[in-house]
């Protein structure tokens, strides 16, 4: 619908190759966002088959003899499976593929159950080293919800406890299993039990959840994981407990889900059994308290010295990208009216903590540098909870939120509207108010979706902010150009009456309506974002301050608005095009900058800073060379339109 927004403001010559532009772009966009979704889950499912091996081979061999001849077949074939699976994973190395032949032929020859899961865990810790980052939910239902859940699910099959004695267990086979088997949850991650109930088991009575909401599914998850562990005692799982029981010992819920039990003790000996069981029992303690933005930055950033050193390059540069956007972007605002020097230096050093990562740096080198931004988050952290911020200071942080995020946007919806009356099409109108609307709306839709039912991570933030902000400067710098060619009055006249009425389709006005859903859009999710950081910084008794500088804020940008469209009106038409297209290159310029920026955030672009370290957030500049390269394009395009134009003048 976007392809033939042209407010079909567009008879021109050029139509067909900035139609094919955006086409192409928009089609590389989808394309690669589906190329990775394919991707991720044969990697969910090689990931499955890996963990069914490791916790079911021994119940097919013992002391290299088979002792059931069905469960060793489909051993062999799940083998055989990965092996061939392996393949398709264009690694740096070849050690994937070497270690899923290792595997094939270990369960070939019969070989013990402690080899088979030491393959299995070297061929998982490989495989997610090279996945990205799962997608969680920020919050489980609550206890009583879950029992109800698995009681109206799982109990007919697997028991009321879990003990696989369920009504329908006598005529099942294979039988369900017994979640309370120890050995068996020691060997079983959660990311593993949750794959099952989203996909179900082939060959067994295992259906299917999906129909259940990812939340829901993650509840299951991780109560299906605790049922073993609140039957047993340290003792009974026969691991002597050598080491004091630190409360997480710095181990990030993605590790946690990712990895089973057995596999976390063996790889990290400096968390005991203990903590194991308590973590698989009371799992609400991942979900309990919702932690401060900077908190979040110093856990993801030790966790990403931990997987750095473990030469899980890919999943540390994932979670200094996610100690950035999804905790210390959250309160750079509010740190701005403080100290906004000290947010630009911290902002540095996460950069070029990325950098060390990607170049793979020495560890000490990493370990300073993460150092180093630990003493500047302590810096900004006093800086903003040495005591509730004052009236004023959490005013004007409220102010330039909503000013800075809602300047675009409305700035790209008055265009619109001041294009359909100037053009005589005020009917039209509705069109823009339904696009911005709509926008405001989803975007409220999409933060209570991720804080109540799926987490959106900061990177998905930004790839769709990215994607959006992208796209919409295409189409802007598209709309500006045909404007500045339409700037002369004779041929803006001549173009109304042969053209206006066939143009301005039902078609051209729902893509009037997409480009206004996106130009807001955008900004009302991250917005809405910022704000409720700002709240956790405030004291009970200042909501009104927090509430008073959003509505001034609100009010300066309906001046604004009032006073561009009550200006342009009366200019000249020509003067109004040409100021209109004006507006719209500049716009394109903004979001262009923004668009490659957020995209760096998201780890999609690379970053390559230039020799002066310098930034104008309202025009969306920042020194690195990718985003000076992509907004350089369109300066010149658009200095090439303008003279252009003006030769035409003269001639």
């Amino acid at each position: 619908m976007l392809v033939h927004l042209k407010v079909s403001l567009l008879n021109s010559n050029n139509t067909s190759y900035f139609r094919s532009m955006l086409t192409v772009f928009l089609f590389v966009a989808y394309s690669a966002n589906a190329a990775a979704n394919t991707q991720n889950e044969d990697q969910r499912q090689l990931l499955q088959l890996v963990e069914y091996i490791g916790v079911d081979y021994g119940a097919a061999i013992e002391n290299g003899q088979v002792i059931d001849s069905g469960e060793y077949r489909e051993m062999r074939d799940f083998a055989a499976i990965i092996a061939e699976k392996s393949v398709a994973f264009k690694l740096e190395e070849r050690s994937l593929e070497l270690l899923a032949v290792q595997l094939e032929s270990a369960v070939s020859e019969k070989h013990s159950t402690a080899t088979i899961q030491k393959l299995t865990s070297q061929l998982k810790t490989l495989i997610l080293k090279n996945s990205p980052a799962l997608s969680l939910p920020r919050s489980l239902l609550s206890p009583a919800q879950i029992k109800r859940l698995f009681q109206s699910n799982c109990a007919s099959c697997h028991g009321e406890f879990g003990n696989g004695d369920g009504i329908l267990a006598i005529n099942l086979q294979p039988k369900p299993t017994d979640f309370t088997d120890i050995d068996r949850a020691m060997n079983r991650s959660l990311m593993g039990i949750y794959d099952v109930i989203s996909s179900g088991l082939e060959g067994t009575a295992m259906e299917s959840f999906k129909h259940l909401t990812a939340k829901q599914r993650w509840s299951l998850a991780f109560e299906v994981g605790s049922l073993a562990f609140n039957s047993q005692s340290e003792k009974s799982l026969g691991i002597v407990d050598k080491y004091s029981d630190a409360p997480r010992a710095n181990l990030s819920i993605q590790e946690w889900v990712q990895f089973s039990p057995k596999e976390i003790i063996d790889n990290r000996p400096e968390i005991s059994i203990s903590t194991v069981k308590r973590l698989r029992t009371n799992f609400a303690d991942w979900f309990s308290s919702s932690e401060q933005p900077l908190a979040v930055s110093r856990r993801q950033l030790i966790a990403a010295l931990e997987a750095f050193k473990l030469s899980q390059f890919k999943q540390a540069n994932t979670l200094a990208v996610s100690a950035y956007l999804d905790g210390f972007e959250l309160i750079e605002s509010s740190l701005d009216v403080y100290d906004k020097p000290l947010r630009k230096k911290i902002e540095a050093e996460l950069l070029g903590l990325r950098q060390k990562l990607n170049a793979r740096t020495a560890s000490k080198k990493v370990e300073s540098s993460i150092s180093k931004i630990f003493a500047l988050l302590d810096e900004a952290d006093s800086l903003l909870n040495q005591s509730t911020m004052s009236d004023g200071t959490l005013f004007t942080a409220s102010f330039l939120i909503l000013l800075r995020e809602g300047l675009e946007a409305l700035l790209v919806v008055v265009a619109l509207f001041t294009i359909l009356v100037r053009s005589k099409k005020e009917e039209a109108i509705k069109y823009v108010h339904f696009g911005w609307v709509a926008a405001v709306l989803a975007g409220a839709v999409t933060w209570i979706v991720a804080q109540y039912l799926v987490a959106i991570s900061g990177a998905s933030r930004e790839i769709m902010e990215g994607v959006a902000a992208m796209t919409a400067a295409i189409i802007l710098f598209y709309v500006g150009f045909w404007m500045h060619n339409k700037s002369q009055s004779d041929q803006w006249r001549h173009y109304i009456q042969k053209n206006i009425d066939r143009s301005l389709t039902t078609g051209t006005l729902w893509g009037i309506s997409g480009l206004a859903f996106i130009a807001v859009y955008r900004e009302v999710f991250e917005t809405v974002l910022f704000y409720q950081s700002l709240m956790t910084q405030a004291a009970e008794t200042q909501g009104f301050v927090l509430a008073g500088g959003f509505l001034l804020a609100s009010a300066v940008l309906v001046l604004i608005g009032w006073l561009i469209v009550h200006y342009s009106i009366k200019l000249p038409i020509a003067r109004f095009f040409s100021s209109t297209s004006y507006l719209l290159l500049i716009l394109s310029f903004i979001l262009m900058g923004k668009s490659v920026a957020a995209l760096q955030e998201a780890a999609i672009i690379g970053i390559s800073p230039m020799p002066i370290n310098y930034e104008l957030d309202w025009l969306g500049i920042s020194s690195t060379w990718q985003s000076f390269s992509a907004q350089l394009i369109i300066l010149l395009l658009s200095i090439v339109l303008i003279l252009k134009t003006q030769s035409k003048v003269r001639g």
